[in-house]
C-alpha cells in the first residue's frame, strides 16, 4: 500500500464508481465526495472499501475539492475523476515519488477513450492534468475551471490516466449546457465584456477553426468534424449566455 489518499468528487456514476476503484487499491486511504446520488454510487465505493462523505457540490467544483483536501490524512493526495483509470505504470511513478518525498506539484497527461470510436485529435489530445501533490498548503479555487493553488513547482509525469469521457451525446450536450451557463454566469461576475459581432459572430467561427485545423481535429474524420462544430457551439451559447444575462438577466 502506497501512504497517499485518493481523492474522487462524484454524483450518480455507479456505472464508473467500480471500474475506477479497482485502479486506486494501491492507496491507503480512498475517500469519494459524493454529491449526494440518487443512485448506487455510495453503496458501491463502501462496498469496494472507500470512505464516503456525502457533502453538496451547489455548482462550486474548486471548494468541493478544497473540501475533499481537507479530509485525507495522509501526506500526498491523488485526485481522479469516476470516468478515470490510473494506469500499472503510473502507480510505479506514484509510489517512487511517495516514498523518495519529491514534493512537486505533478502533471498527468490524460489520453481520451470512448467504448465505440476513436478521437484523439482536436478537442480529445491528451492533455496534462495537476492531479499528484503534498496536502500542505493546497486549495482549490474556481467554479467551471477550478485550479489548484500551491506553493510547490510544477513537474510532469510521463505516465498517464485513461479518460472514458462521454458515454452517449445526451450526457456530452448536458454537460456542455451546464458548463456553458456557469461560465457565463463567471464571466458575468467578473465584468468581462460581450460583443455581438467580436464574440457571438467570429469567436465560435475561430474557435472551430482552432480545435478542427490547428488542433489537427480533421484526422479524427467524422468525429473529428463533429466535435469541432460541437465546440463552435460550445463558444457561442457561452457567449449568447453571457450577452443576455447584461441584457435580461438571461430571460427571453
Amino acid at each position: 500500500m502506497i501512504n497517499v489518499t485518493v481523492l474522487i468528487l462524484a454524483k450518480n456514476e455507479e456505472r464508473n464508481i467500480r471500474e475506477c476503484l479497482e485502479t486506486v487499491r494501491f492507496a491507503d486511504e480512498i475517500i469519494v465526495i459524493d454529491d449526494f446520488s440518487t443512485d448506487k454510487t455510495k453503496e458501491i465505493a463502501e462496498s469496494m472499501g472507500a470512505k464516503v462523505v456525502q457533502r453538496s457540490m451547489n455548482g462550486d467544483w474548486g471548494g468541493q475539492q478544497t473540501f475533499a483536501i481537507q479530509q485525507a490524512k495522509h501526506e500526498w493526495i491523488f485526485f481522479l475523476d469516476a470516468d478515470e483509470r490510473v494506469t500499472t505504470p503510473l502507480v510505479g511513478a506514484i509510489q517512487k515519488i511517495v516514498e523518495k518525498n519529491e514534493k512537486y506539484a505533478y502533471w498527468i497527461k490524460r489520453r481520451n477513450q470512448f467504448k465505440n470510436y476513436k478521437a484523439t485529435h482536436g478537442s480529445f489530445r491528451p492533455d496534462a492534468v495537476c492531479r499528484l501533490m503534498p496536502k500542505k498548503g493546497t486549495s482549490v479555487v474556481g467554479l467551471v475551471h477550478p485550479a489548484f493553488v500551491y506553493t510547490y513547482k510544477n513537474k510532469y509525469i510521463e505516465e498517464y490516466i485513461l479518460h472514458y469521457t462521454y458515454d452517449n451525446w445526451e450526457q456530452y450536450m448536458n454537460k456542455v449546457n451546464r458548463y456553458t451557463t456557469l461560465a457565463a454566469e463567471k464571466y458575468k461576475e467578473e465584468r468581462k465584456s460581450v460583443g455581438f459581432t467580436k464574440d457571438i459572430l467570429l469567436r465560435p467561427i475561430w474557435a472551430f477553426i482552432k480545435i478542427y485545423i490547428l488542433n489537427l481535429g480533421f484526422l479524427d474524420g467524422k468525429l473529428g468534424f463533429i466535435f469541432s462544430m460541437n465546440h463552435y457551439n460550445y463558444t457561442l451559447m457561452k457567449y449568447t449566455k453571457l450577452y443576455y444575462l447584461y441584457r435580461s438577466n438571461g430571460k427571453l
